[in-house]
């Protein structure tokens, strides 16, 4: 699993480098990039949300708005890679830096996950939206579980389904909705996301269990 997210951690790095290094000689700090990133998701909001508008009033093609919120979320995931890249090649890390980056994703996330669950509950796919529910929960826990265990001394990053991987996920997948028109390729990326993140969460906490047992 290392292996796999090293290389194509690599492989993007040799993609933005030059791009990193143009927002260096820019000025551009790493804060702000951040930002920018945030932003893209609310704007994937507003995209989700006018689509279960339209799914609500039976107005204009939701699938199209769903599509276009994918490819927003893709967009701003690569945000998410290059504030820290930037902060390591211009030397810009910080403390406030990591808790802004920190704090951002978990907005980034819910808001998104947010809008999928008024897609489903305009589209009067019920299980769909307790799935995006269970999705948002574990997303927040795979995170949560991390940190708390960090501020224990553990190194604690293993698991499947972390932020990357989850961004992956509902991104494509609502990118294919908004191609096919059909809804169960958003659905099943959360059913997905939920099973995973969960398993992930609880696989932390076991990593944890076994790390301060030995240590005790």
């Amino acid at each position: 699993m290392a292996n796999y997210r090293e290389f194509l951690q690599k492989t993007i790095y040799h993609v933005i480098d030059p791009i990193i290094s143009l927002m260096i000689r820019m000025g551009i700090t790493p804060n702000g990039i951040t930002a920018a990133g945030f932003v893209g998701n609310l704007l994937a909001l507003w995209f989700f949300i006018d689509a279960a508008l339209r799914w609500k009033n039976g107005t204009g093609d939701s699938y199209v708005l769903i599509g276009w919120g994918g490819f927003i979320i893709l967009t701003a995931g690569l945000f998410d890679m290059m504030d820290g890249r930037l902060a390591r090649m211009g030397n810009m890390s910080s403390t406030f830096g990591a808790l802004w980056d920190s704090t951002l994703d978990r907005y980034s996330e819910l808001v998104t996950l947010f809008g999928i669950c008024l897609i489903f509950i305009e589209a009067d796919m019920f299980w769909a939206c307790v799935a995006t529910f269970a999705a948002m929960v574990g997303s927040v826990m795979v995170s949560y579980v991390r940190a708390r265990a960090e501020g224990l001394g553990i190194e604690c990053k293993v698991g499947f389904m972390q932020r990357p991987e989850r961004v992956v996920v509902t991104a494509v997948c609502a990118i294919v909705t908004g191609l096919t028109c059909e809804p169960l390729w958003l659905a099943g990326g959360m059913i997905l996301i939920a099973i995973l993140a969960n398993i992930t969460a609880f696989w932390r906490i076991a990593h944890c269990y076994r790390k301060l047992r030995t240590e005790n």
